[in-house]
């Protein structure tokens, strides 16, 4: 078929690869501007830019697509049977909706109608869900509301990080797209109403990566810190100073006293130790944080203005004693 993309990041680019490689005419990608990055403000185009660019695609990039009839006229005269859009982080509007023979085909990942919005991957992780997948759809003029047309489902990895969920799912969702332009052109694709009932997955704000220590038990504080990781980072405050937390594991209270026997004869005052508060430092391994229904064990850790390394790397340089409470 005749396909026009529209998509952004890596995830998109891994779709669009997955088009090409499939054999489908792509007279046209349109994507973002390219921005400004680096200390020079060098422009820098996207990853589906750089894609199309090396396979000798023509490559659009529009500053807004509502009320533009420039883009608009350009698409209708590619005249596609099909535009997929997959992580542009543009609303499509009405008008090019109604361009494409077969319709607008997004990639969306989650189980929808679960987490619709611009962060489905992050917020599984952050709700600590046990599974989540890939949507095809066509696209409304609502925010993915738009009839399924097939789903894929996948579990996920108890240590599983948002950055490593964004990396499968784009595998995922690339295989999916395919096997649904395959349906589309059959004309075998199916149209499944999606139901009213729907939960959202709003765009991160930075006031959520501060851990709370008060309200969050150690259960939470894990799935925070791999929902956050790559894309800022969970945080707390030690001596007037942000500490990222970028791997670590919760244990119970008998998990860390099978590890760590000596503390055996202490175990009853275990309860009354304030969230936060440095339980135990193990130089070879990790910080051990005591949390709300649990221990927290730091491997990765984010110094401020440092970079990221592994705990015990960290200890080589930087001071942290045992009853030090992190904020």
């Amino acid at each position: 078929m005749k396909i026009v993309f529209m998509g952004t990041p890596d995830f998109a680019r891994d779709s669009l690869s997955a088009i090409y490689d499939a054999g489908h005419e792509i007279p046209a990608v349109v994507t973002v501007p390219d921005k400004p990055k680096g200390r020079g403000m060098k422009l820098i185009p996207c990853e589906v830019k750089e894609y199309a660019v090396e396979k000798n695609i023509k490559v659009y990039q529009p500053e807004k697509l509502r009320e533009n009839k420039e883009i608009v006229d350009i698409l209708k005269d590619i005249n596609p049977d099909v535009i997929c859009v997959v992580a542009y982080g543009k609303i499509i509007p009405k008008e090019i909706l109604e361009i494409p023979k077969y319709g607008c085909v997004n990639v969306h990942p989650s189980l929808l109608p679960q987490y619709r919005g611009s962060a489905p991957i992050q917020w599984a992780i952050l709700n600590g869900d046990k599974e989540t997948g890939v949507t095809t759809m066509y696209l409304d003029e609502g925010m993915d509301s738009g009839d399924i047309i097939l789903q894929t489902k996948t579990p996920i990895d108890k240590d599983e990080t948002s950055g490593e969920l964004w990396d499968r799912l784009s595998k995922i969702g690339a295989e999916l797209l395919v096997e649904t332009l395959e349906k589309i052109e059959n004309k075998t694709a199916s149209r499944i109403k999606q139901p009213k009932e729907f939960t959202l997955a709003p765009m991160l704000e930075k006031s959520q990566a501060k851990i709370d220590w008060e309200s969050k038990t150690a259960e939470e504080i894990k799935n925070l810190v791999r929902g956050l990781n790559p894309i800022m980072g969970a945080y707390a405050v030690l001596n007037q100073k942000k500490i990222k937390f970028w791997k670590v594991d919760k244990l119970s209270i008998d998990e860390f006293i099978n590890k760590y026997p000596e503390f055996k004869e202490y175990e009853y005052r275990f309860l009354e130790i304030d969230p936060g508060t440095v339980l135990y430092i193990d130089k070879k391994e990790a910080i051990y944080i005591m949390a709300k229904e649990g221990i927290l064990k730091v491997l990765e850790i984010q110094g401020e203005n440092a970079k990221r390394m592994p705990t015990p790397e960290f200890l080589r340089g930087n001071r942290i004693e045992v009853v030090d409470k992190f904020e």
